[in-house]
């Protein structure tokens, strides 16, 4: 292979790479931002009925909750219930959301931060990867 088809891998690894640790970097910040200036409240817990159109798996709970001004809102759950961690139909659990938009909300005790340091990582591995690429083909 010549050199400017290794650049050009490099090139697309290494904006890959970026965009996988942007993205982790990005939800790292939120869940800190969140956890900041978020309002804790307890939430209800409800999954709703699936239809003909919808797709059969684990759907995501609508969480229902009152802010501090007596507004009822109701989100999609930002995490999926899992088999060690249920969100049962009915149950509470507390959430923190942002008061200048209770739409963006944060499960207690589920912020998955693994996944964006998996990004990170990942990201670091792909950039690492493309640099190696870069200086092979050169």
């Amino acid at each position: 292979m010549d050199g400017t088809v290794w650049v050009g891998l490099a090139l697309f690894a290494g904006l890959g790479g970026l965009v996988a640790c942007l993205a982790g970097r990005a939800g790292l910040r939120e869940v800190r931002r969140l956890r900041r200036v978020g309002i804790p409240a307890q939430a209800l817990v409800r999954y709703r009925a699936l239809g003909e159109d919808d797709r059969v798996g684990s759907p995501r709970p609508l969480l229902q909750f009152s802010t501090v001004d007596g507004q009822v809102v109701e989100v999609f759950s930002p995490v999926p219930s899992s088999r060690s961690r249920r969100l049962a139909d009915g149950g509470q659990v507390w959430i923190t959301y942002d008061p200048a938009d209770p739409g963006q909300v944060l499960v207690d005790g589920r912020e998955r931060r693994w996944l964006e340091y998996t990004f990170l990582a990942c990201g670091a591995a792909i950039a690492l990867t493309a640099l190696a690429l870069l200086t092979y083909g050169t």
